[in-house]
């Protein structure tokens, strides 16, 4: 007789059932406008088996409910999502904010272990960012400033004004020194300027304008003096641009001098050559005054320069730092 027992046989599980699933990681941009989501996203939300979001308040939700996605309001662990999943289920979490690092740090421990049969996981952004996005944020980081910081919120114009003109100074200086760091800096520092002006002009009671209006200006303005883009107009060298420039600007300013809309406050040496320049492009034959003093002497080499090609403010501070670096030298301080 035979007594061999023969070994227990489990019944294979359907492959249904052995589906671990599918997480979809849902993410969208706070910077476009709720309910603008992309087709593979609404494609994933339609096909889900459960749509979870853990922040209630979240700016999407209102929209998906309107489109008849229902929307559990719920934080799963790791594991309780890898549960959800089981079966061949999709699960679709609509990440807040952060990004759910948390969820995504407690699945990955959980791969990472081997003793669990993990779900698909995808990562798909249902909305993006486009070029530019990073500047609302500013905006959006101004408007709190300007309301709630006890100095930002009491400047001016006026007061602003000294450092618009520091933080300009120190973008050539970066320009110039031709570190990459510090120019990625200072341009932030003088958009910083742009926008806090624009926040302030924002309360004015008589001529309120926003950075809105502000960039809707040179938007306009870069179109209409830019007649080889986005005209009919042809140019072909950098000379023909500025043709086209200067005709348009012209036309715009209806100026009675060539002189008109220089700035006499810039520095002396810039606004020698600026008036240089005007009167060569011109064609007007202007000799210059001549008197003693060394401050003819300057505005005779800011004209010489400016018909050379350089420009006499830059020359003269690469020798103001040559000169610098002469007399650490000679302290015998490293440069």
């Amino acid at each position: 007789m035979n007594t061999t027992r023969p070994e227990p046989t489990t019944p294979d599980p359907s492959p249904t059932a052995a589906d671990p699933g599918r997480v979809v990681l849902l993410t969208t941009s706070h910077r476009v406008a709720p309910g603008l989501l992309s087709w593979p996203a609404w494609q994933a939300l339609r096909a889900a088996d459960r749509v979870l979001c853990a922040d209630g308040a979240h700016p999407q939700l209102p929209y998906l409910r309107e489109a008849g996605t229902a929307v559990d309001e719920a934080a799963p662990t790791a594991e309780e999502l890898v549960d959800a999943c089981a079966g061949g289920r999709t699960v679709v979490v609509v990440a807040t904010g952060e990004g759910e690092p948390a969820l995504t740090d407690g699945l990955a421990r959980l791969a990472g272990s081997g003793r669990v049969r993990m779900p698909e996981l995808e990562l798909l952004p249902a909305s993006y960012d486009l070029p530019g996005a990073r500047l609302l944020d500013l905006v959006q980081v101004m408007d709190r400033i300007r309301a709630e910081c006890p100095w930002s919120s009491r400047q001016t114009h006026r007061g602003l004004a000294k450092y618009g003109i520091e933080e300009a100074y120190e973008l050539v200086e970066a320009i110039e020194e031709g570190d990459r760091d510090e120019l990625r800096e200072e341009l932030g520092d003088v958009l910083l300027q742009v926008v806090f002006h624009a926040r302030i002009a924002q309360e004015d009671p008589d001529a309120p304008f926003s950075i809105d209006d502000v960039a809707g200006g040179i938007v306009a303005k870069l179109i209409h003096r830019h007649p080889h883009v986005f005209g009919d107009e042809t140019a072909s060298t950098p000379e023909e641009v500025k043709e086209h420039w200067l005709r348009t600007k012209a036309v715009e300013k209806r100026r009675e001098s060539v002189t008109d809309g220089i700035p006499l406050a810039q520095p002396g040496l810039a606004l020698a050559a600026k008036l240089a320049s005007r009167v060569r492009t011109a064609g007007l034959r202007v000799p210059l005054p001549q008197a003693p003093g060394i401050g003819y002497e300057l505005l005779a080499l800011a004209a010489r320069a400016e018909a050379d090609g350089v420009d006499p403010e830059a020359a003269l501070r690469a020798a103001a730092r040559a000169y610098r670096d002469a007399v650490r030298a000679a302290e015998g301080v490293a440069k």
